[in-house]
């Protein structure tokens, strides 16, 4: 028998419709709770340690989560770990366990669309899943990973695509690394797994800025006086940006204020292709680190982290670079 712990955390699994209005909101208690028992075979070691919607979750209530796993590595032999979330902000809080943990065990998040009374709820089966997931062999050494309807994917390319289809979790360009079905746990793909990014402490102010056709520099003047520690911004394309934001910028990056960029665009990454002005050549030319095709979200939670330890241009752009 294996033993997996399950972590609840809130989000729209844990919630419950108001049949006559409607609104989707957390009850007393968490409905899942009752059903787990019925899950045969496994010793569950099942705690709620948040239960928040999940635009309430913070990055440091994802160094608790991080924290409360490691705690119990040490002291359960746990074989596995399961972590119901609010779909929201799933996707960063995979991603922030998956850049600072170093574990061997399968380690998933799963959420829901539809709260557990509503019509063809999807939190129970979604946990299910995640279960065997979490007891499979296979699903070793394979990082975090998010299961969803059916499908396993990397914590490092899943992104929610859709405010409220059951199929919402997608990961652009990759697709998922395997399936779950009735007849088991199947992998496709193996990611590629780095070396974690230590972090105790969450302290810098990294700010996230998207851009957009005819954008000055007037936002960075309030900017400039939030005192930032890093900023990610999603650029345009393969990584251009509108001309009038470079004296501001180069301000920042004059003050030792690291910039990476992302593209705002649903598939490909930042280059530094093109040389005109605020073009992708010109950002690199200025000292502005390119990031390996992750999105917003999940750069500025890497930046906050790396940021932990290091200020090195040289260092940061290396770990943007994988």
């Amino acid at each position: 028998m294996k033993n997996i712990l399950l972590i609840h955390t809130g989000g729209t699994i844990s919630m419950k419709e108001d049949e006559k209005t409607g609104e989707v909101k957390p009850g007393e208690k968490n409905p899942l709770v009752d059903h787990i028992k019925e899950v045969p075979d496994i010793n569950i070691i099942s705690t709620e340690l948040f239960h928040l919607p999940s635009p309430h979750i913070t990055p440091i209530n994802m160094l608790q989560i991080k924290n409360y796993i490691e705690e119990n590595r040490k002291n359960h032999n746990l074989d596995g770990v399961v972590i119901t979330h609010g779909t929201d902000t799933l996707e960063e809080t995979a991603f922030f366990l998956d850049v600072t943990l170093s574990l061997p065990i399968p380690i998933v998040l799963t959420g829901a669309m539809r709260s557990s009374n509503e019509l063809g709820s999807d939190g129970l089966y979604n946990l299910l899943s995640s279960l065997k997931v979490a007891i499979s062999e296979n699903a070793k050494n394979m990082g975090v990973l998010v299961v969803m309807n059916d499908e396993i994917h990397t914590a490092k390319n899943v992104t929610k695509t859709h405010t409220s289809n059951v199929a919402t979790f997608q990961s652009p360009q990759y697709g998922p690394i395997g399936i779950v079905n009735k007849g088991g746990v199947f992998f496709h793909h193996k990611p590629v797994i780095n070396k974690p990014l230590h972090v105790a402490n969450l302290d810098k102010n990294v700010l996230l800025l998207k851009a957009f056709a005819g954008m000055d520099d007037s936002l960075f003047h309030a900017i400039d006086l939030l005192q930032l520690d890093g900023l990610v911004i999603e650029a345009l394309g393969q990584g251009n940006l509108p001309p009038m934001l470079l004296p501001s910028l180069k301000n920042l990056l004059n003050k030792g204020v690291p910039i990476v960029l992302v593209s705002r665009c649903f598939n490909g990454i930042v280059q530094d292709i093109y040389g005109y002005e605020g073009g992708g050549r010109h950002l690199r030319e200025l000292g502005m680190i390119f990031s390996n095709g992750l999105n917003g979200q999940k750069a500025r939670l890497k930046l906050m982290i790396a940021l932990e330890t290091t200020t090195d241009r040289k260092k940061l752009e290396k770990i943007f670079s994988i």
